[in-house]
């Protein structure tokens, strides 16, 4: 008779154990990240406000649409405004960019609306009313136009180039400025930006995002508390390193700094404003920002253009890590900066993305398993066999999952004094459940990479409302 062979569950339960402490030690190796980068990039933050003079509580009073007040540099600016069917928008965003020394070039690309002619017009009329200032209307045909940013930004700045050379100025005094068509520079915002180009190591400055529709609904709110309380501080943070990132807002560049990344500096890439920040920096430009000073723009208000929008910025934000060899030789480029600068690159692919999976393990991790809290002086079995177990554990999850939020919570509390109590606690609370978009939109730029895809959809703009001034209403 033949004798069937043993099997060795021993050996499967030791390969049980050792996976789940890999899996253990790669879900405690990613958290620890995680909330180390989010408490240096907080912490460092708070220091630079302090060493600005600046309190949190500035840009939640300041008031948008007059950049111009209290400025006495000696720079000429150029404000550059891709458009795209942006006829609702365009008009107040024109008047509210004029001033001295200042020509506004908005690049119509393609446009089906009437977004040229209504900038023409805000231009003329703000000249009829008295202010300063010059305004382009550069229009591009298919089949060269809606080929993305980049392509509408490089185009602009050959006019600017040719401007500059027939005017006599000087391209190292003269500073490019790049607004959404929906964009509003805060009052004297450029007292505060152009005399950072005064130290000729200054290539770009981005300055902080308010959304100005976040009464909208809880989307908008939501992006308001991203933008405000967590990426505007964390940009004053990289303030130390000289590595801000430029965004597509608010983003000023000097142009000689612009001419030395040739004919093209603005990429096709999903995110040329971080591609650009890169270029700038492997080339030892240093990248600023200041707490004196923000731009406010439009929240998108539906799920759907949100997804769609967050995937873009994420797939952008992840094809950029194919530049991480030109940081690491770059000679031009502290030690401290490249680190900052990579461990930024890496934080969708090792935070983002092994957290989507890892995130629900650990609830499981805390709800099941025997061990997870031990009581100082006391074994595990005897916390464990008792009715604490669970609720220390959710305790434990808690603290873990939302600690973080809860305290950049604080931070959006104390910027902005309308914000309330309930609506701040709010807010961080969802931040873990919106986490969930963020996995969505990292996993579907990955699956985008893998395709070969790379175009995109422009996010539309909604109708606002014209306040006193001709300024838009901040709803």
């Amino acid at each position: 008779m033949k004798v069937p062979r043993m099997r060795h569950p021993l050996k499967h339960v030791q390969v049980k154990h050792a996976l789940l402490r890999t899996v253990d030690a790669v879900g405690s190796t990613v958290i620890g990240l995680s909330v180390g980068y989010l408490a240096l990039a907080m912490g460092a933050g708070l220091l630079e406000l302090r060493r600005q003079r600046a309190k949190l509580r500035v840009q939640g009073d300041t008031s948008y649409g007059r950049p111009h007040l209290g400025r006495h540099d000696r720079h000429h600016l150029y404000v550059l405004v891709p458009c795209l069917n942006e006829e609702s928008v365009i008009g107040t965003t024109v008047s509210g960019l004029l001033g001295p020394r200042t020509t506004v070039v908005v690049v119509d690309d393609g446009s089906d609306d009437a977004t040229g002619a209504t900038a023409s017009q805000a231009g003329a009329a703000a000249r009829e009313a008295g202010h300063q200032g010059e305004v382009t209307v550069l229009r591009r045909e298919p089949p060269n136009a809606r080929q993305g940013k980049g392509e509408a930004l490089n185009h602009a700045i050959r006019l600017v180039r040719e401007r500059v050379t027939a005017r006599g100025q000087d391209p190292s005094h003269t500073v490019v400025c790049v607004m959404d068509a929906d964009g509003r520079l805060s009052d004297r915002a450029l007292s505060h930006v152009l005399p950072l180009f005064d130290d000729p190591r200054v290539g770009g400055v981005q300055l902080g995002v308010r959304i100005r529709n976040r009464r909208a609904n809880f989307l908008t709110w939501f992006q308001d508390y991203q933008f405000w309380a967590m990426a505007a501080v964390t940009q004053f943070g990289r303030n130390l390193t000289r590595t801000v990132s430029l965004g597509g807002n608010g983003q000023f560049t000097r142009l000689s700094a612009l001419d030395a990344l040739g004919e093209r500096p603005w990429s096709q890439s999903l995110t040329e404003d971080l591609d650009l920040a890169i270029s700038l920096a492997v080339r030892g430009w240093r990248l600023r920002t200041t707490a004196h000073a923000s731009v406010d723009q439009q929240g998108v208000s539906d799920l759907r253009r949100l997804i769609r929008q967050r995937t873009r910025w994420y797939q952008g934000h992840m094809t950029a890590i194919g530049r991480m060899g030109e940081i690491w030789h770059a000679p031009r480029m502290g030690h401290l900066a490249a680190l900052e600068m990579f461990a930024y690159l890496l934080v969708p692919w090792a935070l983002d993305l092994p957290w989507s999976l890892l995130f629900q393990y650990c609830l499981y991790f805390f709800l099941r398993s025997p061990d997870v809290l031990v009581l100082r002086g006391k074994p595990a079995t005897a916390v464990n066999g008792t009715c604490l177990r669970l609720p220390l554990n959710l305790l434990a999850w808690y603290l873990l999952a939302f600690a973080p939020a809860l305290l950049t919570s604080c931070t959006y509390l104390r910027r902005d004094k309308n914000v309330g109590l309930p609506r701040a606690l709010l807010l961080g609370h969802s931040f873990v459940v919106m986490n969930y978009m963020s996995f969505l939109c990292a996993w579907r730029a990955l699956f985008r990479m893998l395709r070969g895809q790379t175009g995109w959809t422009k996010t539309s703009r909604e109708v606002e409302g014209v306040g006193a001034g001709g300024v838009a209403s901040a709803a």
